[in-house]
């Protein structure tokens, strides 16, 4: 009994955050739709909703856990200290540099308007005009709307900070969350006495720092899916329909919140044909099948439904990676469908006594592969679109600065292995090859453990998968967001699994060999992370932003109407102004590469007059705006932002300064 009731609060704390998530989302979804996300009806929805999730998601748990009082108070420590730490260093990204503030941005909006599109307010500057554009970095202008960039599932978390107040905090709680599920997880499946390592393992790795403090949608994906291994664990060990369903919808939803979900679980699709199979054979597992497909079905796609009706500009520009996802997903149903219907023909199949072993050796091979690709290949692309060109562009910028030779085509996708070993060490990846390696060996010999069969075709599918094609601009720490959602924590994982089999070889050189080989095998998998993450772990960035643009917004007359003349200012500040400072805004369409034409200015400033309206031009210097009336500055802010490193581990920050300068023409 001991180890009964420890072992049951950690497998249900462990399930709680990615359920309470799951309920808020499902909740949430509607009222957008609907048009009333406002927090009375989203409380009145989402606390019963995610309620209901974790009543169900934790009921008749029995002893999932073997886990003393002390090993789930230690897990329950990192998890604190992370949210404390991550929350203190909160970074404060608003103006529209990076996805962050875009999302930042999106929140804002939902969070006090309950509603999308977002009005362009053409009527506040004279009506629709050729040279106006209401569009900005992140945010798509369609039909007289403007329609934001992302998925509305991160969105529709980072407003209850809002709401709350405290819009900062919310990043560093999900953080905190997503600690405690992968320690769910290891537990499970490696044994409680590895969750503590792997939950600090995990929360000290840069990566993890990076997107706990800002408005990333990383973190609420690894909520998601990681406890949807966690839950269909749960179900396996004590078969019930309705705790595959939860696994089912809690990793569908994933899609929700980014869209290159749909990709990370394509191998829970393809498990729950197997259970469906299995259930022809007499096994308790198979009566999970349908209602783990049912699950993920529901929940991806009501992903795809808020893709279609909230994100549909945002789709069109992924057409050419989203067809060919939806293209891969229907042809995994087909297959798995073929294999439900087959499967007393392929139980009669035997793999070949070699299988096992050549399985295991090909793990060690794609691995010894993708650490070598950086002498055997150079990704490059040459720039083919508008996007490509700014790509390029940006990159050359980050090589200059690097001291590294001007070519925009690199894209340094050979390196990905060695960004994993920049943020979790080579011992951690050593480990998690060797752990892969024996659970390829043991499934195709034994089947058995079964219980590692979908964590594994998870893990393994999307970390080849994205190492392969990261699709990310090369700089760091920004690229280390692709590793976030599943290659770190499920490297971690399969590091905890090598571990304890360690540990068990180490038992027959008596107790010091136990105690000091394990004592030195978890300092080589925590140190190497703590390390890489040192040099910018105590540094926020962009701080300051929350009070500039307080300032900034108060210095705007209340019925302006305001006119972006210069590029970069357009990019940060025209949804910014629209969702933050609660003033019509637009940016001027430039004949040039900088500043729009002076005449046409001119021309929407007596448009706007005669709106009834104040014409208000905002830019980045004196000069840009002073044409039109006295030159004021509104922002002068001086802080600091992520470095941008593409051959090695960030270790500072970088410098910022952002000016604005207004007239009231």
């Amino acid at each position: 009994m001991e180890l009964d009731r420890p072992g049951r609060v950690l497998a249900a704390l462990s399930v709680v955050p990615p359920l309470a998530v799951a309920g808020w989302l499902l909740a949430g979804l509607p009222l957008l739709l609907l048009g009333r996300f406002a927090p009375l009806p989203a409380l009145l929805l989402g606390l019963p909703a995610a309620a209901l999730l974790c009543w169900a998601g934790t009921r008749r748990l029995g002893k999932v856990v073997e886990a003393t009082r002390r090993q789930v108070a230690g897990v329950v420590a990192v998890a604190a200290a992370s949210g404390v730490f991550n929350g203190i260093m909160h970074s404060e990204q608003l103006a529209v540099r990076r996805d962050p503030a875009t999302y930042a941005q999106y929140a804002v909006w939902i969070a006090g308007h309950g509603s999308l599109p977002v009005p362009a307010q053409a009527e506040a500057f004279g009506g629709a005009d050729p040279w106006l554009i209401f569009e900005s970095v992140g945010f798509y202008q369609v039909d007289g709307t403007v329609v934001p960039q992302f998925m509305p599932g991160p969105p529709m978390l980072f407003a209850i900070g809002h709401w709350l107040g405290a819009p900062f905090a919310v990043p560093a709680v999900l953080g905190a969350l997503a600690v405690l599920t992968l320690a769910g997880v290891v537990a499970r499946l490696a044994g409680a006495r590895w969750a503590v390592t792997a939950a600090l393992a995990f929360a000290v790795s840069l990566p993890i720092l990076y997107t706990s403090r800002t408005t990333f949608s990383e973190i609420p994906s690894l909520i998601l899916l990681f406890g949807g291994l966690a839950l269909a664990y749960d179900a396996l060990d004590r078969p019930a329909w309705w705790r595959g369903l939860l696994a089912g919808l809690v990793s569908g939803l994933a899609v929700l919140v980014r869209v290159d979900g749909l990709r990370d679980v394509l191998p829970v699709l393809a498990f729950a044909g197997l259970l469906i199979a299995l259930r022809r054979f007499g096994r308790p597992q198979g009566a999970l099948g349908v209602p783990l497909l049912a699950g993920l079905v529901a929940g991806a796609g009501l992903g795809m439904l808020a893709a279609y009706l909230l994100a549909r500009p945002y789709l069109s520009y992924l057409s050419s990676s989203v067809k060919p996802l939806l293209l891969i997903c229907a042809g995994v149903l087909v297959l798995t469908l073929i294999g439900s219907v087959t499967a007393p023909i392929l139980a009669r199949l035997r793999p070949p006594a070699w299988a096992p072993a050549a399985g295991a050796g090909l793990i060690v091979l794609l691995m010894a592969a993708l650490y070598a690709r950086p002498w055997l290949q150079t990704v490059t692309r040459a720039p083919m679109t508008s996007d490509d060109r700014r790509t390029a562009e940006m990159i050359r910028l980050i090589q200059r600065a690097n001291g590294l030779p001007m070519d925009g085509t690199r894209l340094y996708f050979e390196d990905s292995l060695h960004w994993v070993i920049w943020y979790v060490g080579a011992p951690v990846v050593v480990l998690a090859t060797f752990a892969a390696a024996v659970l390829v060996r043991r499934l195709l010999r034994d089947g058995a453990p079964f219980e590692w069969l979908l964590p594994l075709a998870v893990v393994g599918w999307t970390t080849v998968t994205t190492l392969v094609r990261p699709e990310i601009t090369p700089d760091h720490p920004w690229a280390a967001r692709r590793l976030v959602p599943i290659v770190i924590p499920g490297l971690i994982l399969l590091a905890a699994y090598a571990l304890a089999r360690l540990r068990d070889l180490a038992e027959r050189g008596g107790p010091r060999v136990r105690r000091w080989g394990m004592a030195a095998a978890v300092l080589l998998v925590l140190v190497p992370p703590a390390v890489t993450s040192i040099g910018t772990a105590f540094t926020p960035v962009e701080r300051g932003e929350a009070a500039a643009v307080e300032a900034m917004c108060a210095k705007i007359p209340r019925n302006a109407s305001v006119l972006i003349v210069e590029r970069v200012t357009a990019d940060r500040f025209t949804q910014l102004v629209r969702g933050m400072c609660g003033r019509p805004a637009a940016q001027v369409d430039r004949d040039g590469p900088t500043t729009a034409s002076e005449a046409q200015v001119r021309r929407l400033i007596e448009r706007v007059r005669a709106a009834g309206r104040v014409p208000v031009v905002l830019a980045a210097e004196a000069g840009q705006v002073s044409p039109y009336g006295p030159a004021s500055q509104i922002m002068a802010l001086v802080t600091r932002q992520d470095e941008r490193s593409l051959i090695d581990a960030p270790n500072t920050t970088w410098s910022l300064q952002m000016n604005v300068w207004m007239t009231v023409a």
